[in-house]
């Protein structure tokens, strides 16, 4: 008897943090750095090299362009549109994320290349409260600087119950719908610099909260 591999049923790019967002069929999520999939391209010119691929610190991905039903042409802004990733690749770079990140650094390091990190841009994003959630914020939106350790929806709840601690009921992940840029949203959801976020209540009635 076999087992079906797991498929891809979400995929979105994060342009402005470089960012490949995996959900797969069996519940598993991955984000992927561009610069990492990038050197650990699929293209027959790049498997064949002994020289790890570097000088990709900040490329990013153009376009994902489907391959049939079984994969994804990634076409990089340094002109690279060689690798095709399937499915299974994809989940294997996602498993294995930490183990060939490793081993790339190590290989860095013993060639003597420094590797140039980016600094992380400040992010402001826009919510809107909806129902009950704008009467008990008293307002129907707002916009907000992330912190640099905000960087997805369930921690920016988080975030909003730090701030008013006295509303922190109403910020409950149970009670809320998030959407992010009008489309409906899950809490591992990554944020971006000029997102629209909204936060919809799945519940008629607020939950008690005290008299402010």
């Amino acid at each position: 008897m076999t087992t079906e591999s797991p498929i891809p049923v979400e995929i979105n790019l994060h342009r402005k943090t470089r960012l490949l967002a995996l959900r797969f069929s069996d519940g598993s999520n991955f984000e992927l750095p561009c610069e990492y999939l990038r050197v650990f391209s699929t293209a027959a010119e790049v498997k064949a090299s002994d020289t790890p691929v570097t000088g990709k610190e900040s490329v990013n991905i153009e376009k994902i362009e489907p391959q049939g039903q079984y994969a994804v042409r990634l076409v990089f802004d340094d002109g690279h549109d060689t690798g095709i990733y399937s499915w299974e690749t994809l989940y294997k770079l996602g498993s294995k994320y930490q183990e060939n990140w490793q081993n790339y650094l190590a290989k860095l390091e013993t060639l003597g290349y420094q590797r140039q990190e980016n600094d992380q841009q400040d992010r402001t994003v826009k919510l809107f409260y909806f129902a009950w959630l704008a009467n008990k914020t008293g307002k129907e939106s707002e916009e907000i600087q992330l912190p640099q350790s905000v960087t997805t929806i369930a921690e920016l709840l988080k975030l909003l119950r730090m701030r008013r601690p006295e509303l922190a009921p109403v910020f409950d992940e149970a009670l809320l719908r998030p959407t992010v840029n009008k489309q409906f949203a899950e809490m591992f959801t990554r944020l971006d610099d000029g997102d629209e976020v909204a936060l919809v209540p799945n519940q008629p009635t607020p939950p008690a909260t005290p008299d402010i």
